[in-house]
């Protein structure tokens, strides 16, 4: 292994402390933790990454304070092993069933046996990181499959990605240049955009590309969720604390120690609670409900909102101060109607997506049915055009086209405007946007006509074959 793994051992039994020590001395790249008892245990784990704990038990070891229970949540990627004495094999047994530990093993400990079962424990932790990390990127593989391999860097597909998110329009590079910088950082971004953007999906794409990729991102929707509920799911609570906490819990902000936490439509947050984010933020304190006990966590906050959270402050509704806080960076993800560009690629993009869960073969999407979707203003964004291609999907013919006949009505009887002052009235408000518009569609009508034989197309537009292959990228057009 490449680097120094940590091993806690919590016992004070002499045999099995010269046992665990000789056994690792044996190995190189380990480091042994000694604990004497479950408190300390619990004081180390909160101030360590470890990655083996060998926790030699006794009957006052049960509970819900337990250590080894606890690091389920504080450690969910630790591996654990029980060691317990001969004649209580049976609850050593239950406490690995209890803790989901790796094995157990009965006194007395034979210090080779001991190094065998580290090493392979180890191992295997290793193992399960690197899979996790390979089924991510087969993942994103087998999606790039989706766009054609290499028609997905040529100029006429322009298709890009950013992890999970798919676009061809020059907003949205902008959007993901300046995304890319953001993960390279570790300042707060706030990420606005009207609902079903990929609000979630910029910010997963930003985690997975920042060096906190290897720690968890936890996720949660701030909207219409109390200020108890909302304090219990980011800082934790301890048994008692209130009528219902039976048991701790960990707390968002803890379990993503070193990785992310997303929060879901922040500007919904009340008053009384953007204190206590401005605190944690500010000094990254975490103190369960019902303890007295201050922690610490180190976590990237991003956070997302479909309100203009800069006129809540003029309002005096949101906090100024968190307002700049959570503002490291501020990411604008524009809605689909004004891209429209990205449509095309998104909807074959989802063709392909759900022709494979339902195992239907579908050939592609006609040039009637992208002309409807592209003008139609779809008010719930992506999320919209996901689910329509969804069910095209669904009731297109096997082996056959998405046609006309497989649009929902709403968007069927979409009018389609074939005049250039009819493109520039589907347009941006700015004059640059409509420009652009019109200039897009001339370009599309031009390479309809000519059946995309670019020579000709450029020598129609008197442009040079460089000139019309940049904008050809530039605007994402794709031959249909």
């Amino acid at each position: 292994m490449s680097a120094i793994s940590t091993v806690l051992l919590k016992s004070k039994d002499e045999a099995v402390i010269n046992a665990a020590s000789q056994a690792l001395s044996e190995l190189d790249g380990y480091r042994l933790i000694f604990c004497a008892d479950d408190e300390a245990a619990k004081s180390r784990l909160d101030e360590l990454k470890v990655d083996l704990i060998l926790y030699d038990f006794d009957k006052g070891d049960f509970g819900p304070e337990n250590a080894l229970l606890r690091s389920r949540l504080s450690h969910a990627a630790c591996w654990r092993i029980v060691i317990c004495d001969e004649d209580d094999v049976s609850a050593g047994a239950q406490l690995c069933e209890d803790t989901a530990s790796y094995l157990y093993l009965a006194k007395p400990l034979q210090h080779q046996q001991l190094r065998i079962v580290v090493k392979r424990a180890l191992e295997h932790a290793e193992l399960s990181r690197r899979h996790r990390i390979l089924s991510r990127e087969l993942k994103l593989s087998l999606d790039d499959e989706i766009f054609g391999g290499e028609e997905a860097g040529s100029v006429q597909g322009g298709v890009s990605r950013f992890e999970r998110l798919v676009y061809a329009s020059p907003k949205m590079a902008d959007l993901v240049a300046e995304a890319k910088v953001a993960a390279t950082t570790d300042m707060p971004v706030l990420i606005r955009g009207e609902t079903g953007t990929g609000k979630e999906l910029l910010a997963r794409a930003i985690h997975f590309n920042s060096h906190r990729v290897n720690s968890p991102m936890h996720s949660q929707n701030c909207g219409g969720v109390s200020d108890d509920a909302l304090y219990s799911e980011f800082f934790g609570h301890v048994r008692g604390a209130f009528s219902g906490a039976i048991a701790d819990r960990l707390g968002l902000f803890r379990a993503a120690d070193g990785g992310t936490v997303f929060l879901d439509e922040v500007s919904e947050v009340s008053p009384h609670f953007q204190v206590a984010l401005l605190r944690f933020l500010q000094e990254g304190e975490v103190k369960p409900l019902g303890s007295d006990k201050t922690l610490h966590s180190n976590v990237r906050i991003i956070a997302a909102s479909n309100r203009s959270i800069d006129e809540m402050v003029e309002q005096g509704t949101f906090r100024r101060d968190l307002y700049y806080r959570l503002r490291g960076f501020q990411l604008d993800l524009p809605a689909l109607r004004e891209r429209s560009e990205d449509i095309p690629v998104l909807t074959q993009f989802f063709v392909e997506k759900y022709a494979g869960v339902v195992g239907r073969r579908v050939l592609g999407v006609t040039s009637d049915v992208l002309k409807r979707l592209e003008h139609y203003p779809f008010p719930g964004n992506v999320r919209e055009l996901e689910s329509e291609v969804q069910r095209m999907v669904a009731v297109a013919e096997q082996g056959g086209y998405v046609a006309l006949r497989h649009l929902s009505e709403k968007i069927a009887r979409t009018p389609v405007e074939t005049n250039g002052n009819a493109s520039l009235a589907v347009a941006g408000a700015t004059l640059k946007d409509k420009v652009e518009t019109l200039e897009k569609d001339v370009l599309r009508q031009a390479l309809t006509t000519f059946h995309w034989n670019q020579s000709k197309v450029a020598e129609d537009l008197g442009l040079s074959r460089v000139g019309l292959a940049n904008k050809i990228k530039r605007y994402g057009l794709r031959k249909v």
